[in-house]
């Protein structure tokens, strides 16, 4: 098991790590839309969708993963009328490759987030 960190992505906000690699699979923590520095990227759920994204590119790409080898993600929306404005913005990430995927509505979201995901991706 090895622990995977980067500064090009926010820290940890609790007691956990930003993923875990596991003999060949990378499990990421779920990003939210804070800047390597941690602030909460302000905008709409597009714009938070986005800075999600360079998290996950981030912290896969110090996993030795990437997206094109994600095999499954977990999408924690604040409101389920943002749905289809996600899914334009995931899809821009996603176009060829398309990972197995559960979306969830949550009531709440740390730092008061619009959108959280999580990957697990086979590591190269």
């Amino acid at each position: 098991m090895k622990v995977v960190h980067t500064n090009n992505a926010p820290a940890a906000i609790g007691p956990y790590s930003q993923g875990i690699i596991v003999n060949n699979l990378f499990y990421s923590s779920g990003q939210i839309p804070l800047t390597a520095e941690g602030a909460l990227v302000d905008g709409n759920v597009e714009a938070q969708t986005h800075q999600v994204f360079k998290n996950l590119k981030a912290v896969l790409e110090e996993a030795g993963a990437s997206l094109e080898t994600v095999v499954k993600t977990t999408v924690f929306i604040k409101n389920m009328d943002d749905f289809s404005a996600i899914n334009e913005v995931y899809g821009q990430y996603f176009s060829e490759h398309k990972p197995a995927r559960s979306t969830v509505e949550v009531a709440r979201l740390p730092k008061d987030a619009l959108v959280e995901i999580e990957v697990v991706a086979l590591v190269k």
